[in-house]
C-alpha cells in the first residue's frame, strides 16, 4: 500500500461526517469497495481522508491520484473550492473557508513566468491595494460584497488562533457545536492568550452561552415579549426595523431624489443589512 502522508492542517479543513452519515460511507466501502481514488499531493492526502481511514481500517484496496501544485497556499484554495461546490455548508464553514481563501489568496503572487512566488515587503499603500484587488474578486467569485470577504478573513484567523489553543474546540467551532457567533469570534483577536484559552476550555465542555450586548439588548424586556407574542424572532425584527427605515428614507425624498442620492441611501442600507450580518 502506498506510503501516504496525512497533514493535520489539511484534514482540520474538512467538517468532520456525523456518526450516521459516517455509517453508510463505511457500509457502502464495505460492500462495493472504494470507488473514488484519493487524492495526494506529493504523497500527502488532500482528499479522501474518510475513504482512507475506512479503507485501512479494513484493508480495502483503493486507487490514488496525483495533483501538482506550486505551494501549501495553492492546495489549500483547491481543498476549499472541493468543499465549497460539494456540501451544503452552514453560514460560518462558508464564512471560514472565504476567510482562508482570501489569506491565502494575499500570499500568492504570480510573476511573468506565471509561478508562484511568497509575497515580499511591500509599502503600506500597495498591500492595501492588494489586499482590496484580493478583496473583490474573491467577493465577485463567491457573490458576496467585499466588506463580507474582509470580516470572513477576521473569522478565519480567530478560528485558527482558537484553534492553536485547543484543536478540539476548533472542531466544535467548525461543526456549529460551539455556539458562537461571528462576532464573538472576531473579538477574540482583541484577547489575551489568557482569554483566548478560557473560550477554548468553555467551548471543549459545551456550547457558549449567548449574552446580548449593549448593542443588541435596546429593546425593554415588554417589546421583546411583543415581539415573540407576534411570532417574530429577533433577527425578523432587526431586518424590519432595518427595511422600514430604509423605506421611510425613499418616501422622504417625496419622488425627487437624484440617482446619486438613491444609490447612496440604497448603499447605506446594505451597509446596515452587513453589519447585521456580522452580529450573527
Amino acid at each position: 500500500m502506498q506510503d501516504i502522508i496525512l497533514d493535520e492542517e489539511f484534514r482540520a479543513l474538512l467538517p468532520a461526517l456525523d456518526n450516521e452519515t459516517y455509517a453508510l460511507v463505511e457500509k457502502n466501502i464495505l460492500e462495493n469497495g472504494c470507488l473514488f481514488p484519493l487524492v495526494l499531493w506529493d504523497n500527502i492526502l488532500i482528499d479522501g481522508f474518510n475513504r482512507y481511514e475506512i479503507c485501512t481500517k479494513h484493508d480495502i484496496p483503493f486507487e490514488t491520484v496525483s495533483k501538482d501544485f506550486d505551494s501549501r497556499e495553492n492546495v489549500l484554495i483547491w481543498i476549499i473550492a472541493n468543499q465549497v461546490s460539494r456540501r451544503n455548508l452552514t453560514p460560518l464553514l462558508l464564512s471560514y473557508y472565504r476567510g482562508l481563501h482570501y489569506k491565502a489568496d494575499k500570499k500568492i503572487i504570480k510573476n511573468l513566468g506565471g509561478k508562484n512566488q511568497y509575497s515580499e515587503v511591500k509599502s503600506q499603500n500597495e498591500t492595501k491595494a492588494q489586499s482590496l484587488s484580493t478583496a473583490s474578486r474573491l467577493a465577485a467569485q463567491y457573490n458576496v460584497s467585499r466588506n463580507t470577504v474582509l470580516r470572513d478573513s477576521q473569522v478565519a484567523e480567530a478560528i485558527d488562533v482558537l484553534g492553536e489553543a485547543s484543536p478540539d474546540a476548533k472542531r466544535n467551532v467548525l461543526s456549529g457545536a460551539a455556539g458562537i457567533t461571528k462576532k464573538q469570534l472576531k473579538d477574540l483577536l482583541s484577547g489575551t492568550e489568557e482569554d483566548i484559552t478560557k473560550i477554548a476550555v468553555k467551548i471543549e465542555a459545551g456550547p457558549l452561552e449567548r449574552r446580548r450586548t449593549a448593542g443588541s439588548a435596546a429593546a425593554s424586556d415588554s417589546e421583546a415579549a411583543e415581539r415573540f407574542d407576534a411570532g417574530q424572532s429577533p433577527l425578523e425584527t432587526a431586518v424590519k426595523r432595518l427595511t422600514d427605515s430604509f423605506l421611510s428614507k425613499l418616501r422622504g425624498f417625496s419622488g425627487n431624489a437624484t440617482v446619486t442620492e438613491q444609490r447612496e441611501a440604497l448603499k447605506a442600507h446594505i451597509t446596515e443589512l452587513e453589519n447585521l450580518l456580522s452580529q450573527i
